[in-house]
C-alpha cells in the first residue's frame, strides 16, 4: 500500500505584478529570487517521513541533559518546549510532536498514546537549571555572571548570532581583561 504523500513547494509566487504599487523595496523582486525560482524543486514527503521529523524535533529534548550541547541550542529547545499555550496545536509544536510521535502506528517508538505535554514540561523544567549550569561550565566566570545577570539579553545575543559567546571569549582571551 502506498503512503500518502505531502508536498512542499520550496519556491514562492511573485508579491506583485508588474505595475502594482509598493510601499517598501522589501517586495521588489531580486535576482536571487530569480535564481532561486528557477532551481526551486518540489520536495515530496511519505507520511512516515513527516511522523519521522516529529521524532528527530523531540530528540532536541534529550540533548538539554548533554554538557556539550551548545547553550544556544538548549535555549532555543526551551523556547520551543515552553512556548505561548496558543501555539501549543500548530505544527510541529512540541505538543504537536508528542501527539504525533505517541499516537501514530509510523512512530519510530513503541505505541504510547497521547503523553501529557504539562507533565513532561514539569520533568523538563524540573532539570534546567542544572542542565543550563552543567554547560555553563565550560565558560569563563564573566560569561556565567552575564548569563545569570541577564538571560534575556544574552539569549537575545545569540538569537542575533548563535557565535556571540564564543566570540566575546576569544576577543576577551585575545584583548585580555582590562580591569585586571
Amino acid at each position: 500500500m502506498p503512503h500518502p504523500r505531502a508536498s512542499l513547494e520550496r519556491s514562492r509566487a511573485p508579491l506583485f505584478t508588474a505595475g502594482a504599487y509598493c510601499d517598501s523595496f522589501d517586495d521588489v523582486p531580486t535576482e536571487d529570487d530569480d535564481i532561486a525560482q528557477a532551481g526551486a524543486e518540489t520536495i515530496d514527503w511519505t507520511e512516515q517521513d513527516v511522523v519521522f521529523l516529529h521524532w528527530r524535533l523531540l530528540q532536541e529534548v534529550e540533548a538539554l541533559s548533554d554538557p556539550d550541547t551548545p547553550l544556544e541550542a538548549k535555549l532555543d529547545t526551551l523556547r520551543w518546549v515552553f512556548t505561548e499555550r496558543e501555539k501549543d496545536s500548530r505544527p510541529f509544536s512540541f505538543v504537536n510532536c508528542l501527539r504525533v510521535v505517541g499516537c501514530s502506528p509510523l512512530s519510530p517508538i513503541t505505541y504510547c498514546g497521547l503523553v501529557d505535554a504539562e507533565e513532561i514540561r514539569r520533568r523538563i523544567r524540573h532539570g534546567v537549571k542544572r542542565w543550563l549550569e552543567a554547560t555553563l561550565t565550560r565558560y569563563p566566570e564573566w560569561v556565567r555572571e552575564a548569563v545569570a545577570r541577564n538571560p534575556e539579553w544574552v539569549e537575545l545575543q545569540l538569537a542575533r548570532n548563535p557565535q556571540w559567546i564564543n566570540q566575546q571569549v576569544r576577543a576577551v582571551a585575545l584583548q585580555g581583561d582590562l580591569f585586571a
